[in-house]
């Protein structure tokens, strides 16, 4: 073998303890599909999908979505005091998606614009998440913010 085996570098933190509950995650019907999906305490529905990049199929794109019709705008609803639960609701579907996919060499994420806000670098939900990612990630990964994408990369040469 050229190197350790990627399944041997955890994705997150030894230490790392969500500090709130997550809310209960529905899992793909086949286990290694990408698509979950959860419901918040005031009943908002979200979708959470990986999909992996065409040029390689170990880096994953992270999307996550409100599916309720009724809110044309998510951040006015998810701003009741949820957020901390939803990021521990995605944490926890990160981690898994990495237990099926333990062979992934990256993830990516990237927030959507509040209205008017478009001419900032980084939305303000991609920085939430770039600060979490930093707190909660493994030291075999680095995590960058690249414009408005967060990207979460193993380290190369570890072993």
């Amino acid at each position: 073998m050229n190197g350790p085996d990627p399944t041997d570098r955890p994705l997150f933190r030894e230490d790392y303890r969500p500090g709130i509950p997550h809310y209960p995650v529905r899992n793909p019907e086949i286990r290694s599909g990408g698509e979950y999906y959860f419901e918040t305490g005031s009943g908002l529905r979200y979708q959470v999908m990986f999909a992996v990049k065409k040029n390689n199929s170990l880096e994953h794109i992270l999307n996550f979505s409100v599916l309720n019709e009724e809110y044309e705008d998510e951040y006015s609803v998810t701003n009741r005091g949820e957020i901390y639960r939803v990021i521990a609701t995605v944490v926890e579907i990160i981690r898994l998606y990495h237990m099926h996919h333990a062979c992934a060499v990256s993830y990516e994420f990237s927030g959507e614009f509040k209205d008017n806000r478009e001419n900032r670098e980084a939305s303000i939900r991609t920085l939430l998440y770039f600060r979490k990612a930093k707190e909660i990630i493994h030291p075999s990964w680095e995590v960058e913010l690249k414009g408005n994408r967060v990207l979460v990369r193993q380290k190369k040469n570890q072993g």
